[in-house]
């Protein structure tokens, strides 16, 4: 039994040697991780953000977005979110918290074919309105949620 673990050890370290070998050989590529939009995370301010997200006209009201947040955080460094959208064409989800130091919590990009689903957590330093910004078919719907944090996360 142990030489079947060991010739599956060997099998991964022959293949990886042989993916680095390619690599630098320029016949393969390594995956390449979606650019980081600094912009959207400095600016402060829904639309702002949105805008930095790639703009596009906003639908306020949430139709077709299910946001999920407790009433109260005990403790702000943790607080949940579930966000579900039935929208078609969604391609992107992005998490915003109005009175944190950067507004953008976090994005998700939703690749085409799976279940435009997200849960996380988000640090918030006091309460304040979470939305759920969520892309489709170009343009932006919005729901909102206001969480009252009784234990600071960001702040303290």
């Amino acid at each position: 039994m142990n030489d079947a673990i060991n010739l599956g050890r060997r099998d991964v370290l022959r293949a990886g040697a042989m993916m680095a070998l390619l690599v630098s050989a320029g016949i393969a590529t390594p995956a390449q991780a979606a650019e980081w939009n600094k912009a959207a995370f400095a600016v402060k301010g829904v639309n702002d953000v949105l805008k930095q997200l790639g703009g596009g006209a906003v639908e306020k009201g949430g139709a077709g977005i299910q946001l999920t947040a407790p009433d109260i955080a005990e403790n702000g460094a943790v607080v949940p979110l579930v966000v579900t959208s039935t929208l078609p064409g969604t391609d992107l989800i992005a998490i915003l918290v109005e009175k944190n130091p950067n507004t953008l919590a976090a994005t998700f990009a939703i690749p085409a074919g799976t279940d435009p689903f997200v849960s996380t957590r988000v640090k918030m330093g006091e309460t304040s309105t979470v939305y759920a910004a969520v892309r489709a078919n170009g343009k932006w719907v919005l729901a909102s949620k206001e969480v009252k944090v009784t234990l600071g996360g960001c702040g303290g």
